[in-house]
Parts: structure tokens; sequence; C-alpha cells
């Protein structure tokens, strides 16, 4: 109810009207179904239940500003709405429009502090091996062609034996215990996908055929998993890649199953693996009232502004956090809500990004990743820091005094770099060889960043290392809180829908909906609806702070 009172005007039907057509029927309004969704996703409910609520609940009623006697739309149209959302990428507008809503309002705005966290995200299909994949993949084309080309199916296969193979679902419980019995059904699943592939593809077969999504991923599923080889009688073998001798595909291209294209397997550390995506929050945060002494008259007067979500991003789940920093960055500055410090952990910074965010007037309070050489492993070797830089004279002084003989400026990975080389003849005779090299050679050698990027790099990992600092990042742990927040109030670990472009949708009405939730929180406590302190309190206030 307070949701319909506050925020009337972020639910406009304009804001979707570019998903919808100018000429048909009329369709249930978007706003409608904008609430509904959200308000679904703040008690983490189904379609059917969020659409008996909408029908059921004098509150939800209210909110919507339905009749009493209004008898609710059918659950569908909720499915329907999110896909049109999906397919012309709106799925962040009623996102933007509440964020919009909150900076006019003053509740958020440039500057300041934002933090950012990732997390899991599992997909709403089963895990797959390679061999349940393929045969999966097989049967999820016949069953696309069934439907879409049932005579064209049935004059290139065998309809009674595939129907016989492929009837009930590939599962790997349902297969033989021998592992020479699964490696030859293994071999069946590929030469039957070879078989519709060809067919498909042949200058008989229709264009629109190779169009049909499941019969596209089968081509793809076919390539990832099998090769194709002629033995010495000339016969066409089909048998599965081996990683060693055929190599396969990278975890950002691999299919993990024929039902959602978009979702990949990825790790993180020894015990955590999954197939699915990866969710990105941000949102604003206050340093705590005795870290900032200047503020605390001000808090005994006015609460702070709730700590709202700004940015969510999705990904796959093999999209390591560092190439989401400057997607976030970017949203943040295009709508208008730019952090002054933006906390992030160790996943998310690098030198170029640190650099390239000052360069905005963002500080980033992260800490980068400290050298990795042997020699900065060893508590007795030279690592980069024990070398002097003269960046005017392009020269290095090692710790025992020598000087560089090379200054080399090259590109690595496509990034501009420097690679230092000292002379054969200083090192080799130099007593502390053992502590500085283990080459062949016998000689060091240094690989450099930019000066800028060099000095900014120093300057952070010197400072990460002081109490202060340690005391100032404390503040990004609070954000592990909105993520959980987030699993228990919305379910976001699970993915409700299948696909990128629809999960995207899901997590931004759940962000939408914990800032509901938040807003909702901050109305009730707001001390502006309680009586006013008196001057004395206002001055006792102020003396204790």
């Amino acid at each position: 109810m307070r949701v319909r009172d506050h925020l009337a005007e972020v639910f406009d039907d304009a804001l979707f009207a570019e998903a919808f057509p100018g000429r048909g029927a009329p369709a249930q309004s978007p706003a409608l179904l904008a609430l509904v969704t959200v308000l679904q996703f703040t008690e983490n409910l189904t379609d059917r239940q969020a659409a008996d609520a909408a029908r059921d609940r004098l509150s939800w009623k209210y909110a919507l500003g339905a009749e009493l006697s209004d008898t609710g739309f059918d659950f569908c149209a909720l499915s329907r709405f999110r896909s049109r959302l999906a397919g012309d990428g709106m799925e962040r507008v009623l996102f933007d429009r509440l964020l919009e809503h909150c900076r006019e309002a003053g509740l958020v705005k440039a500057g300041g502090k934002q933090r950012t966290d990732s997390t899991h995200v599992i997909s709403a299909v089963r895990d797959l091996n390679r061999t349940e994949l393929a045969g999966e993949s097989v049967r999820a084309a016949l069953e696309a062609l069934a439907v879409a080309a049932p005579s064209w199916l049935a004059g290139v296969i065998d309809v009674a034996e595939f129907a016989e193979r492929y009837g009930p679902r590939v599962d790997g419980w349902t297969m033989p215990s021998s592992k020479t019995k699964r490696e030859r059904l293994a071999q069946i699943f590929g030469q039957d996908a070879l078989v519709l592939c060809r067919a498909a593809w042949s200058d008989r077969a229709p264009a629109w055929i190779r169009e049909i999504e499941a019969v596209a991923l089968l081509r793809k599923v076919l390539v990832q998993t099998y090769t194709v080889r002629l033995d010495a009688r000339g016969r066409e073998v089909v048998s599965k890649r081996d990683a060693d001798n055929d190599g396969v595909p990278p975890g950002s291209t691999r299919l993990a199953s024929p039902y959602d294209p978009d979702a990949r397997w990825s790790a993180k550390g020894d015990d955590l693996f999954w197939c699915g995506y990866k969710i990105h929050l941000t949102e604003t945060c206050h340093a705590p009232a005795e870290a900032e002494a200047e503020a605390e008259a001000e808090a005994c007067l006015r609460a702070l502004a709730p700590n709202l979500i700004t940015d969510v991003h999705t990904t796959d789940a093999t999209v390591p956090d560092v190439k989401a920093t400057e997607p976030i960055q970017k949203n943040l500055t295009e709508r208008e809500v730019t952090p002054a410090e933006h906390y992030l952990d160790s996943g998310y910074p690098s030198a170029d990004l640190i650099t390239a965010a000052a360069g905005q007037g963002i500080t980033m309070v992260t800490p980068l990743l400290g050298d990795h050489s042997p020699q900065a492993r060893t508590a007795e070797g030279f690592d980069k820091s024990a070398f002097r830089i003269d960046w005017k004279a392009r020269q290095v002084r090692c710790p025992e005094g020598s000087t560089s003989a090379g200054w080399y400026p090259v590109t690595q990975h496509g990034r501009d770099a420097i690679v230092i080389d000292f002379a054969r003849a200083d090192c080799r005779p130099c007593p502390s060889r053992d502590k500085c090299t283990s080459s062949v050679r016998g000689t060091r050698m240094l690989t450099l960043q930019p000066r800028e990027l060099h000095e900014r790099t120093a300057t952070a990992r010197a400072e990460q290392d002081t109490e202060s600092w340690r005391a100032k990042y404390a503040l990004r742990a609070g954000v592990e809180g909105t993520v959980n927040q987030a699993l228990d109030v919305t379910g976001i670990r699970r993915a409700r829908y299948r696909g990128l472009p629809k999960v995207r949708v899901q997590h931004a009405f759940s962000a939408t909906a914990l800032n509901v939730v938040r807003l909702d929180a901050w109305w009730t406590t707001n001390p502006l609806h309680k009586p006013r302190t008196s001057r004395l309190e206002r001055l006792n206030c102020r003396l204790a702070s």
C-alpha cells in the first residue's frame, strides 16, 4: 500500500511503449504487470501465486488501483510481459526509472560511497555430462523438428528407431554401467547428430530448418564434442574429443545444455562449481558514524538515506569480475550516480582500471593483488620493489648497484610494457644472484608497466598495508549482507528462466524489489514522521559528538 502512496508515478505505461506495437488488440497494462512483478519478487512468488494475490488480496488491489470486484488476469500474462522486455532489450527500464526517482528525491546522488560484489547464479536446467549433453541435444532437435517439419523429419531418419532411443530423456542413471557400452552409446549419439546435421544442411533441405534454435545448437554440440575421421579402410568414424589430443573449446564458448544456450560451467576456488551465470550488485553505503565525527551532529537530527542498489549487472559464469568493473562504472556514470569512492574486492581491479576510474573522478578502494613473482614469494628474494627506477634516464639500478643494460618498450597481450635487461657481466659474478634470478641465462629481466600505472600500483600496494586503509576498506564487507538479502527475499541464487536475456530481467526486477523493500523500511522509520526533538536535545547531540 505504501508503494502506491509513494511510487505511483514510477509505474507508468509510457515506460514500456517501445515493447508493444501501435496496432492490434489492447494488452494488459504493462505498468500493472510491472508492479505485480515487483511485488512478486518481494515475496518470491510464482507467476500463478502472484496472479492469485493480485485477484484476492486487498493490499495488492490497493497498490494496483483495482476495484474490489476486479477478476485479475491470467498468470500467463506475466510470462509474455517478461518475454517482451527481454526481446526488446528493456530489462532495466523499471529499475532505472526507480533509481531516477530516488535520485530526484535526493536519496541517491553522485559522489559518496558505493560498493560492489558478485555471486554465482545456478541455471534453470539440469547438469549434464558430455554424453548426456550429446544425447539430449539430439533429442531436443528431434522434438523441435517433429513440431516444425514432421514430414521432412520422417524422410531423413528412421522414426521408430529414433523414437525408441530418444523418447525418454537422456539420463546418466539409465545408461549402461559398463564403460565400453557407455562409450559405444556416446558414439551412437554422435552418429545420429551427424546424420541430422547433414540432412539439415543439405541442398535439398529448406533453409529455415537450419534456423531452428535446437538444430543450430545441435551442430555446435557436435563440433564441440566429436571428431569425424576416416579409418584405414576409408570408413567414417565418429568419436568423442579427447582433451589432450583433440582439444576442447574454452569454457566461455562451451555449451552446457541444449535448453539454455547461455549457461556456462565455471568454478571459484577448489570447492565451488556451478553451471549458470554471475550477478554483480552495486549499492550505496555510508561510513560508520564513529569514522566520520564531522557528521555526528547531523546524524542525530536526521536519518541517513537508505542503502539502495544502483546497478545490477549479469554475465555468464565464465566472465571474471575484472571484466565487469568498467561496464558497472559506465552504467553508474550514465545514470548520474557516479561514486566518489567505489569499494570492491580484489577480483575487480587492475592498474589500468584504477587509472581510468581516477580520470572519471572515481577512487577505487580495493586491494590490488600482490607481486606473485618467485622472488616476491621467497622471503629473501629481490622483487620489483627492490629495484630503483630512473624513468628519465630509462635505467634501473639493482640492489647490488648494477645498472640495467637494456630498456625495451614492447606490447604484451595488447598492452604497453617495458622489458628491462641486465648484462651477463654484472649478473653472473653477482654474490646475490641466487636471491635474484634462477634463469638459465643467469641474468635478471624485469617487466614493468608504463610509468603512471607502475607508480599508481606501487602506491596502492604500499597504502593497503596500513591500518588506516584496512579500517576504511572494512566498509566493503556490508555488501555481503545485500547479497544475502537478495538470496533470502528474491531467491536470486537460482535462475527462474532460461537464457541470459530473461535472467537479466529476473535480476533487474529482483534489484527493484530489494530497493522497494528498503524504501518501505525507510519510510516507516523516517524521523520526519516523528515528533521533533527539542533544542536542548539537539544541543546534547552536538556536545556528545
